[in-house]
């Protein structure tokens, strides 16, 4: 019995990225695609591929959440999550139908790793804490779903299997595309670090100026010394920058949330 495998994407605005990230789908039996409200031509785009699913759902409550709604719409069983920035190599996806298919029974409680290559403004990033990236993005969802944090979600065994779940490596990359400009990295500091800052004040962390200070520079000097990336030349330098400036802001905008006790807007 052949398994047949249904890819997740959460998407808003991605006109730039979501052709050649579909057009590395092909080969799989679904694709949904949960848009937050786009106004580009994100779905104009999507509708052209044959085996692409369309939902729409504009209350964003985090990456977490919207990803599992996206699970409640998928057909299949077995799950590829990706996303609208990144590409499947064909190395991976034959690697994904061979995991799945390779004695359907015995593999249906674990969970795939999958190697990224990142590339920061079109350049490939070798080290900075990019160099062995590796996420689980190949599930049962009979097993699995995703934690509801707001940002940096993970895949988590549901309770009644955590004991069972197996984590595996694939062969083959995702090349992640993260980054294209620099406005885009201004854009997404202020996004993570409202999200970050959001999520720390649920489970009632506090924060101050000090604090904030501190995080960004211990930031900076994990990424740029600790991660190496002083290898990475300029990039490496601009990728410590923006994690320092993230933690940064992610704290200051805790501490303001503690003051005023409501959402960021």
């Amino acid at each position: 019995m052949y398994s047949l495998i249904s890819a997740i994407i959460i998407t808003k605005n991605e006109e730039k990225n979501i052709y050649k990230c579909l057009k590395s789908l092909t080969w799989v039996d679904e694709i949904i695609i949960l848009d937050s409200g786009s106004n580009d031509k994100t779905l104009e785009i999507a509708k052209q591929f044959g085996n692409v699913k369309i939902y729409i759902n504009k209350e964003w409550q985090g990456f977490g959440i919207q990803k599992n709604l996206a699970l409640q719409y998928t057909k299949y069983d077995w799950i590829l999550s990706i996303d609208a920035d990144e590409i499947v190599s064909p190395n991976l996806a034959d690697a994904v139908q061979k995991a799945i298919n390779k004695d359907i029974k015995s593999i249906q409680d674990t969970m795939y790793n999958i190697h990224r290559i990142n590339y920061f403004c079109r350049k490939k990033v070798k080290f900075s804490g990019w160099q062995n990236d590796k996420i689980i993005r190949v599930f049962n969802k009979k097993y699995a779903k995703f934690s509801e944090d707001k940002v940096h979600e993970k895949v988590l065994s549901l309770e009644k299997h955590s004991d069972k779940i197996k984590v595996l490596c694939l062969k083959g990359y995702l090349h992640h595309y993260t980054y294209t400009s620099f406005e885009q990295v201004l854009d997404k500091i202020n996004n993570y670090s409202t999200l970050g800052a959001e999520q720390l004040h649920k489970i009632n962390k506090k924060s101050s100026f000090m604090h904030a200070f501190l995080h960004g520079l211990s930031a900076f000097y994990k990424s740029y010394i600790l991660k190496l990336g002083f290898l990475d030349g300029s990039i490496g330098f601009n990728i410590a920058k923006m994690n320092s400036l993230a933690s940064y802001y992610k704290y200051i905008k805790l501490n303001l949330l503690n003051k005023n006790n409501k959402t960021l807007n």
